[in-house]
């Protein structure tokens, strides 16, 4: 996976950011810490004038980057649903039974994240715990569809599409694949999050994570549902 991924850089909408963080050192330096800090202050608590403070660097070079912490914040999942669709394509590549595919998709997604030391300027493991308490603050605002409009949720749309496609190759008859991706992408997000702070209401445990979860759920539904 490294190998195939050192030299990947990940597609993201020109439109969440004024310059490209990946064309400097500083720009790297803004995703890096901003990363570490809304992971250690929740996002609600995160801004711009902390984030300059912990680069020793004022704001005002932070917002030459970013037009304010919303589109930061849209960056850093745009990057983190990208990082998963290289995943998912290196872990279904070559591999011919539909089924399998599928499981190897869901297990990519919903499998507890390891860093990847392919990109040395992003925290993977705490990116991911940003995604799953803050993924949702991203997309319920006001603004939510012109944003759609201007494609700042398309890597993530494009991701769901992939597995529908999955969902597809195993049972074409299934009624509701797009639903079915979909619950996927955010159960999982919402099964970590109940397996760290409300335990007593998930099944998945450190030994029994939401991908297995979720791979048994799609195997019951794609091989015993009626589709009456």
């Amino acid at each position: 996976m490294n190998h195939v991924l050192s030299n990947v850089k990940i597609a993201i909408n020109e439109s969440l950011y004024l310059k490209d963080p990946e064309s400097s050192k500083l720009g790297q330096r803004i995703v890096k810490h901003g990363i570490l800090l809304i992971n250690e202050l929740g996002f609600e608590n995160f801004n711009f004038k902390k984030l300059g403070d912990c680069l020793g660097s004022n704001e005002s070079s932070i917002y030459r980057y970013f037009e304010n912490k919303h589109r930061f914040l849209l960056y850093l999942t745009s990057w983190y649903w990208g990082w998963k669709e290289y995943q998912l394509v290196f872990a279904i590549t070559n591999v011919v039974d539909s089924g399998q595919k599928l499981d190897r998709a869901i297990e990519t997604i919903a499998r507890e994240v390891e860093e990847d030391s392919s990109f040395s300027h992003i925290n993977e493991i705490k990116l991911n715990k940003i995604i799953i308490n803050e993924y949702s603050k991203s997309y319920l605002t006001k603004n939510v569809d012109q944003e759609n409009k201007d494609g700042c949720f398309m890597v993530y749309k494009r991701l769901a599409n992939r597995l529908k496609d999955l969902i597809i190759e195993v049972d074409n008859d299934y009624p509701y694949p797009a639903s079915l991706a979909s619950t996927i992408l955010e159960g999982s997000l919402h099964q970590h999050f109940l397996k760290e702070h409300f335990a007593s209401i998930t099944d998945c445990r450190a030994d029994n994570s939401p991908a297995n979860y979720f791979k048994h759920l799609v195997q019951q539904l794609l091989n015993t549902n009626s589709h009456a």
